[in-house]
């Protein structure tokens, strides 16, 4: 096995952040393609308070609507795939330090996917 380098870790990274810029661009817009051919000729009644869907509220009814062509579903899938994206970059960049055995770097990472993590699960920003 060949060992990896600098340069072929960050291509790697590269690739990911813009092969998942395009799948997310691109279920975002076939998403609104079908929200707009379902719901573009309604008015929306601003007097009115509407909430969210209950299909958007959680992760499996989420993926269901999504799989039912439901556009609003499958836009939420979209933007949650656009910020998994640079997370997906941290990880990325983590195992690279490790194959570089840059271990400050490797805590430096992990403390963000932890930071990242912990903000995630409490609801809370920053």
């Amino acid at each position: 096995m060949s060992k990896f380098k600098d340069t072929d870790i960050q291509s790697l990274i590269g690739r990911v952040l813009r092969g998942g810029m395009i799948v997310s661009i691109s279920i975002v817009f076939f998403g609104g393609i079908i929200f707009m051919y379902r719901h573009g000729h309604s008015i929306p009644d601003y007097k009115k308070f509407v909430r969210i869907p209950s299909f958007l509220q959680s992760p499996g009814s989420l993926v269901n609507a999504a799989f039912n062509f439901k556009g609003q579903a499958i836009i939420q899938l979209g933007i949650i795939l656009l910020i998994a994206t640079p997370i997906l970059r941290v990880i990325f960049s983590t195992i690279g330090f490790v194959l570089e055995k840059d271990y400050l770097y490797v805590g430096i990472s992990l403390l963000v996917l932890l930071i990242i993590f912990t903000s995630m699960m409490s609801g809370h920003a920053g």
